[in-house]
């Protein structure tokens, strides 16, 4: 028999709109394809008198000391990018060198193209509220010139009622200080070396001379120390060296300045397997089994021809630890970590094959080997395809997990299953039409007829909802529990 509800599932759309904002610029490094041009540009710099030097800089200084909190910094750190093209014994003077930076470094407007695809937590302070409220932590994709995708943060506190109230948005952007000399574990790097399929003998040899936990800096020796004193063929030699590279540049740590605003800091690409973008981050807040919190996301890196799924990790949102997620489970796009273990396992969604729903576990957070399908396409607006739309959240009564839904035309549109709790590999009930569909406002952007969500969480007894609209802006909706598990039906009854 089919479960008789009578109740209407009422969904609110909440009059908030998150968007883009052009004047949110961060500096890159400006540098010429072709590198001979740099010592071309420093020569005509260097040509200038130095009171010439000093008049053009101070005009710089003066156009763009609004938008960046230290120019001195960054025009720093570019010149010394380039300095190598200098001849050694020529002195610079502070105005030159300054200059130098400034004519090697370009304004990059993060939020230009979209912001969407957002994921919401509850942010790791919750002191100084009024009774009922929750301060939460928005992360949104940044989309801008050359589709390039970024992570930004927005902040605020929902109400009693579920009102939002966003803290003010920074006119600044932070890009963070990069530690450039992480620490790898020795058993973890070489497993997944064997995983990329580099030469196990070459690999063995270098990280046999290393400690089980070594640096960058001491793997980079033993790589150096090998070229000079080859013991395997050159052309297999730089073919593994390129991919240990590869992966140790992969792996690394930012840190961000704790007395800025979190809307000030911006995840942008460091890596080279995430050179076209950083998409989809879903954040979720996990608790241990010592009720420890750490916030962890799963998000897609993209290189302009591969995909790869990394792990981000933080405390506090300020200093942030990227990985790679290891296995062959570990492929494609989509995956959201359950908020705490189960039967003593993590627990993730995925979609390995681009059409169906996955679920896959380990004991080790970083390593996944199997999944297998819970749900497949069922519905017409999800013939297409279907995938999570974050972390699934837990209730006394299931796992709620957010679905998305493809169907004619390409339209996205979000969907809900509910999965059992102690065996969340069945799915014990599910909306038989979409929660969220695109509206005729909410169709139009960079790509159309899209409603899409990377993470969602419960207050006051409801689900609140941020949601992307055609990959341009963003929204946010409520809907009652209660109400979204009683309009759902069980899976079990196929009358």
């Amino acid at each position: 028999m089919r479960k008789k509800n009578h109740d209407k599932l009422i969904v609110t759309r909440k009059p908030n709109k998150i968007v883009g904002d052009t004047s949110r610029v961060i500096t890159r490094p400006h540098l010429p394809d072709d590198t001979r041009r740099i010592a071309l540009i420093i020569e005509r710099i260097r040509g200038l008198t130095e009171s010439k030097q000093q008049k053009l800089l101070t005009q710089i200084i003066t156009n763009f000391s609004r938008r960046h909190e230290d120019l001195n910094h960054i025009f720093e750190k570019h010149f010394s990018l380039v300095k190598r093209h200098i001849k050694e014994g020529i002195l610079q003077s502070e105005t030159e060198r300054a200059l130098i930076g400034a004519y090697f470094t370009k304004e990059y407007a993060i939020e230009s193209a979209a912001l969407f695809n957002p994921s919401i937590v509850p942010h790791p302070i919750q002191g100084n509220l009024e009774k009922g409220s929750l301060r939460f932590v928005m992360s949104l994709r940044a989309t801008g010139e050359g589709h390039i995708s970024s992570i930004v943060f927005r902040s605020g506190i929902l109400n009693k009622h579920n009102t939002f109230q966003f803290d003010p948005v920074s006119e600044f952007v932070e890009t963070p200080d990069l530690k450039l000399n992480p620490f790898y574990k020795r058993r973890l790097f070489q497993y997944k070396l064997k995983e990329m399929k580099a030469d196990d003998d070459i690999c063995t040899f270098v990280l046999n001379a290393l400690p089980q936990e070594f640096s960058k800096e001491q793997l980079v020796s033993e790589i150096e120390r090998l070229h000079k004193h080859p013991h395997f063929t050159q052309n297999k030699q730089n073919k593994t060296f390129e991919i240990i590279n590869w992966l140790s540049d992969s792996n690394y740590e930012v840190d961000f300045h704790s007395d800025h605003r979190i809307s000030e800091r911006v995840i942008f690409p460091v890596s080279r397997n995430e050179s076209r973008g950083i998409e989809d981050a879903r954040f979720v807040q996990f608790f241990d089994e010592n009720g420890e919190s750490t916030y962890y996301a799963t998000y897609t890196a993209y290189n302009g021809v591969a995909i790869l799924p990394q792990l981000i990790e933080t405390k506090d949102f300020i200093k942030f630890k990227i990985t790679i997620l290891n296995g062959k489970a570990a492929q494609n796009k989509g995956f959201a970590l359950f908020p705490r273990k189960i039967n003593g396992q993590f627990a993730m969604l995925s979609r390995q094959d681009g059409e169906n729903n996955h679920i896959m576990f380990s004991k080790n957070l970083h390593f996944w080997k199997n999944s297998h399908i819970i749900q497949r396409p069922e519905y017409p607006w999800e013939f297409v395809q279907i995938g999570n739309c974050g972390s699934p959240i837990e209730t006394k009564k299931g796992w709620i997990v957010l679905t998305h839904g493809v169907g004619p035309m390409r339209q996205y549109c979000i969907g809900a299953i509910l999965l059992d709790l102690e065996n969340p590999c069945k799915v014990i009930a599910q909306l038989e039409q979409p929660l969220l569909a695109p509206t005729e406002k909410e169709r139009e952007g960079y790509v159309p007829n899209v409603v899409y969500s990377c993470g969602s969480i419960i207050h006051r007894n409801e689900l609140v909802i941020p949601y992307a609209m055609s990959d341009i802006n963003s929204g946010i909706a409520t809907v009652s529990v209660n109400n979204l598990i009683n309009s759902m039906r069980k899976v079990t009854d196929r009358s």
